[in-house]
């Protein structure tokens, strides 16, 4: 993988190599100051325009894309393709998000994830308060709620490591929008990893769900690919299949896990990530050990606020027995491409007497490479 050293020289050369390398040509067509409210821009914010020009034939693709000026828009390493229908940003892997493996934990990914889907979102227009919603969503008090997440993991990126990361939407029905990504070692162009998501959307007032109307539906598509097109093929992979609620007790816990102030995002209420660590929190610790995580899925039902207390259940999925996959078929174990996954079933919910349900999961874990 390719690794950035810490010399100041040196990043700022890999920083202007990532920013314009691969870029679609374009045309400066003019500077002007906009007052662009509805979008999310500031008041009197001076963009350069840009029209979008085809390395094929030389025309001018079927929209015009905005240049922002902002310090933060010009040294982040990301931007639309070419077509303006999916974003591509590049990340170095620091030292503090490495775990016990000295690689990238999964909450790292999922945070990257969630990172390069907010700078998608910002490079169209949509608003900036991290609900990326639509001029109409916020005529009307609409957001974005995270429904589903599957994240896939097939080679975690070390220190220093460079990822770069695709990701697009597109519709999902009628109730919501679909997000997929594709994850690349920006060194050797070699996909590690690949996650879907899906996001319906909610009256933030009434906190109550709502189909998205055609007015919705028609600024969002705008932006999204014209056939569909899946990160994860659906036929091979569980990214789809129907997680059984784990009933308590499980047989591995952790209670009484409490939101830090740290926990919280910028809409004060417990951030989709959190889920992910708290999850992890009830796994043994012999798995842990032997395994690494292959694949995560993770179903949201109810928001968790800063003074709820959370239990963490986690039990084998199958016949509940541990299994050394090595020459076995147990029926805990998942086969994916000749490959065994000890599967686990897992349960979020609130630690009072009605136990109400925050999230339920899968987790898929494949043994750790021997070292030499």
């Amino acid at each position: 993988m390719l690794k950035v050293s810490c010399n100041g020289s040196d990043r700022v050369q890999f920083m202007a190599q990532c920013g314009f390398a691969g870029q679609p040509a374009s045309v400066l067509v003019r500077r002007r100051s906009v007052s662009a409210v509805g979008f999310g821009y500031p008041m009197n914010r001076v963009l350069s325009v840009r029209a979008i020009v085809s390395d094929r034939d030389g025309a001018v693709v079927n929209r015009v894309g905005a240049e922002a000026g902002t310090l933060a828009d010009r040294l982040r390493l990301g931007s639309l393709t070419e077509d303006g229908l999916s974003y591509k940003e590049k990340f170095i892997v620091r030292s503090y998000e490495v775990g016990i493996n000295k690689t990238a934990t999964v909450e790292t990914i999922a945070n990257l994830l969630q990172e390069v889907g907010c700078n998608h979102a910002q490079s169209v227009g949509y608003s900036t308060d991290g609900f990326a919603t639509t001029p109409t969503m916020r005529k009307l008090g609409l957001i974005w709620v995270t429904a589903r997440m599957h994240i896939e993991v097939y080679k975690y990126p070390a220190w220093s490591d460079v990822v770069e990361i695709e990701t697009w939407c597109q519709g999902e029905g009628r109730v919501g929008i679909r997000r997929d990504f594709i994850l690349k070692d920006y060194a050797t162009d070699q996909v590690i990893g690949r996650a879907t998501s899906k996001w319906l959307m909610m009256n933030q007032e009434t906190r109550r769900l709502q189909k998205v109307s055609d007015d919705v539906r028609e600024e969002v598509l705008i932006y999204c690919p014209r056939e569909p097109r899946l990160a994860i093929p659906e036929e091979d992979s569980n990214c789809l299949k129907k997680i059984p609620k784990l009933e308590d007790p499980g047989q591995y816990s952790r209670l009484r896990l409490m939101p830090r102030r740290a926990d919280l995002d910028m809409n004060q209420h417990v951030n989709n990530v959190t889920y992910i660590g708290w999850v992890l929190e009830s796994m043994p610790q012999e798995i842990i050990d032997s395994h690494e995580l292959h694949s995560i899925t993770l179903d949201y039902r109810r928001e968790c606020q800063r003074d709820d207390i959370v239990d963490s259940l986690t039990s084998i999925e199958g016949d509940g027995v541990l299994l050394e996959v090595n020459g076995t078929n147990g029926s805990s174990v998942a086969w994916e491409h000749g490959h065994a996954y000890q599967q686990f079933l897992h349960l979020l919910k609130l630690s009072t007497d009605e136990g109400l349900e925050i999230n339920r999961g899968r987790t898929a874990w494949r043994k750790k490479a021997s070292r030499l």
